[in-house]
């Protein structure tokens, strides 16, 4: 039991890591003014909710922190702070529901879900800001006005771009787990490993 917990603490801080180099460093990016997209940002984020609750809010958290102390604006600070919500709810749903990863309709669903709690989210903190909530915002958010700036790019957009990190995550979480690596341990724990 205290292994696996090891095991956990590792890997929450390598995707810490790697969630905050992704969305930092990345040359793949989607621009669709005023808004952007960077491919695999919320990979980490995704496999995270297949160990555990708690290590989707602390990969959530750590990703948020990794964003403050790295000097990004504040809007971008609040939107990662809300994937402490959406990571935590899928989270526990897949603790309780492991067979969901072998069903492809259902888990393509669970993806649409998660991607909606997602995207509301992170619209709301685009919204308050849109609205004077401290600035923050470019000028294009203004010029395209709310229903192509906020609604549709930022509703609508990230809710396709959780959708497709999902999908990524998904194809290193099965990779890893079909492979009986360390990762199958923390993914399908046994049940007298323990909780966390």
């Amino acid at each position: 039991m205290q292994t696996l917990s090891v095991y956990k603490m590792c890997a929450a801080a390598l995707l810490i890591a790697i969630g905050f180099v992704i969305p930092a460093f990345s040359p793949v990016k989607i621009v669709l003014e005023p808004a952007s997209y960077t491919l695999a940002s919320h990979v980490a984020i995704f496999i995270a909710m297949f160990i555990s609750p708690f290590i989707a809010v602390v990969v959530s958290l750590g990703t948020t922190l990794g964003f403050f102390v790295g000097g990004f604006p504040l809007v971008i600070v609040l939107r990662a702070a809300t994937h402490v919500v959406f990571a935590l709810v899928g989270a526990y749903y897949l603790r309780y529901h492991r067979d969901l990863i072998n069903r492809p309709v259902r888990i393509q669903g669970f993806s649409f879900l998660i991607g909606v709690l997602h995207s509301v989210c992170e619209t709301a903190v685009v919204t308050w800001f849109y609205f004077g909530g401290g600035g923050g915002l470019s000028e294009m958010f203004y010029q395209q006005g709310f229903v192509r700036s906020v609604v549709l790019l930022t509703g609508v957009g990230y809710l396709v771009h959780s959708m497709v990190d999902f999908a990524i995550a998904l194809v290193v979480v099965k990779a890893l787990s079909a492979q009986g690596t360390l990762f199958s341990v923390l993914v399908y724990p046994r049940r007298d490993a323990g909780k966390g």
